[in-house]
């Protein structure tokens, strides 16, 4: 074992927490992902920021609250002056290197205000989020089209498929009877086999990637982020993946008939959702949760793969490497589909971290149940690629200290997210205007406290009811507990990180010494 010099950060697209076997899935094995939690510390209680794609990833390589990054949704762009994880990393020497997805729109109005060429060196970075696009594959294009000249579709025509855009043709679709394309869009098409062969699929290319980045990297320290789009939707695998599952191996639908009952109105609003009606009948939950299991079965597998590489290559003694996802899926859950609100099968996330360092010997295998945010990562690589932490900016805490089996005093005791779903149909049923269309929450040991703006709040009883089925937020018993959670959440928007520009140290340098400087007001 040796101390921290590369580090690889991996992110599959809507993995919920509890689709691990190491987490407690009874039928789902994923034996590698376990053997990297054995090796390494897995949190138990860790959170993103925001359960959508977008601004959870903005807060993964900021290391800020949604609320301070500004980038509330899928396509609302990151600002240009936002520093991002290798902003950080780059100046201690780092190669910081992207495969795979971010989900990040740039911001092209603020790159021209500053004159910022998208095709320079520097353009190229604050345009991709900091990373250096080894190849970046969003699945989606950034119009929500699908992208004909995406290196995936040229090497997928390259390997036979024919079509202009084989990602759906092939990758994403199943075969009719007659020849025909069935989309992998449609759920009633997820128990069928893709149309391409394994080893050409998603999961196995990017891992490709990876391992060739990893192999050609030379000497220069790297930080590789290594982004798969799977499980992600489109819920479709290719064989044998696709039939590994059965419905008698999904877990029981996590809904009681009482959550339909005096419904929080943003909560009953989603449940109009197509995606939510579709997901709470049993036949879309018996033919699309299967296929989810193959996508995340496919995913330890090579992951089985690449971590054997490292393996070999004697990268497993001296990188750091964290396994974690953006968002959960509700699969039917609560009787909604997708991600975006804030019960735990949306907000809560895998996260496995492991470090080389003979430091971290002592917590080998351990569950760790203090309360992780997304914001940790970049600390965490910070401090793991020794620079200086920066508390005026980031918001969140490195991980470190918990991993070597030391707390660090005032470690968190709550946990915070927060949702704009001004993008989605739900605003329109409840007629609230695009900037109102906002919701917070705030976890403790104890409570979840969800806050819409408009409308009265969500309180659960995380003790007593951890699947959520009993909303206590017009209780008048649970009156005090509302108004200390309310606090909370105040207390927390009060501590956003708002003067990014300048640190800590270089205010108290310039506190109360206007005199020194030749400055003299008020002197008599």
């Amino acid at each position: 074992m040796g101390k921290i010099r590369n580090i690889l950060f991996i992110m599959a697209d809507q993995l919920r927490a509890d689709y691990l076997s190491c987490a407690g899935h009874p039928t789902l094995q994923t034996p590698h992902i376990d053997g990297l939690a054995k090796r390494g510390v897995r949190f138990d209680r860790a959170y993103c920021q925001a359960p959508v794609c977008g601004p959870s990833r903005m807060s993964f390589y900021t290391g800020r609250y949604m609320t301070s990054h500004g980038a509330t949704y899928n396509a609302v762009p990151l600002r240009a002056t936002e520093l991002t994880l290798g902003d950080y990393l780059r100046p201690l020497g780092y190669r910081v290197a992207l495969v795979g997805k971010t989900h990040m729109k740039g911001d092209d109005a603020g790159m021209r205000r500053l004159g910022l060429d998208p095709n320079s060196s520097l353009g190229v970075l604050v345009s991709q989020c900091g990373f250096e696009p080894v190849e970046r594959d969003d699945g989606l294009h950034p119009d929500q089209g699908v992208d004909p000249d995406l290196a995936y579709n040229r090497y997928l025509r390259a390997k036979g498929y024919e079509s202009e855009n084989p990602w759906h043709d092939f990758a994403n679709a199943a075969e009719g009877p007659n020849g025909e394309i069935l989309s992998g869009w449609y759920l009633r098409n997820a128990r069928l086999p893709a149309r391409v062969r394994e080893e050409d699929s998603e999961t196995p290319y990017m891992t490709d990637r990876a391992i060739d980045f990893i192999r050609d990297s030379g000497e220069t320290p790297w930080c590789l982020h290594l982004s798969y789009i799977k499980p992600h939707w489109p819920y479709i695998a290719p064989a044998p993946y696709h039939a590994m599952y059965g419905p008698n191996q999904i877990l029981p639908a996590k809904r009681h008939p009482r959550e339909r009952e005096n419904t929080h109105p943003v909560v009953a609003a989603f449940m109009q959702h197509e995606e939510s009606v579709n997901f709470s009948r049993d036949e879309a939950r018996e033919t699309v949760i299967p296929a989810y299991m193959g996508l995340v079965k496919q995913l330890d597998d090579h992951l089985g793969r690449l971590f054997a590489f490292l393996e070999a290559e004697g990268r497993m003694d001296d990188t750091l490497i964290v396994l974690t996802s953006d968002h959960g899926d509700y699969l039917g859950d609560h009787w909604l589909g997708e991600k975006e609100l804030f019960h735990e099968e949306s907000v809560r996330i895998p996260l496995i971290v492991y470090s080389p360092d003979a430091a971290a010997d002592a917590t080998r295998g351990h569950v760790e149940q203090r309360f992780a945010e997304a914001i940790d990562l970049v600390p965490t690589f910070l401090a793991a690629a020794g620079g200086t932490a920066q508390p005026h900016r980031l918001e969140g805490a490195s991980l470190l200290p918990l991993l070597e089996g030391r707390v660090p005093d005032g470690w968190r005791d709550a946990t915070f997210s927060e949702c704009d779903y001004a993008f989605r149909e739900a605003r329109q049923i409840l007629l609230v205007p695009p900037d109102q269309a906002r919701g917070w929450m705030v976890r403790t040991g104890r409570w979840k406290y969800i806050a819409y703006e408009g409308f009265r709040p969500q309180l659960f009883d995380m003790e007593t009811d951890p699947d959520e089925y009993v909303d206590l937020g017009e209780s008048p018993a649970h009156e005090d507990a509302r108004a200390a959670m309310a606090a909370r959440l105040l207390a927390w928007l009060k501590q956003r990180r708002i003067r990014t520009t300048i640190s800590n140290e270089d205010v108290e340098k310039r506190t109360g010494n206007a005199k020194s400087r030749g400055i003299l007001f008020g002197v008599w």
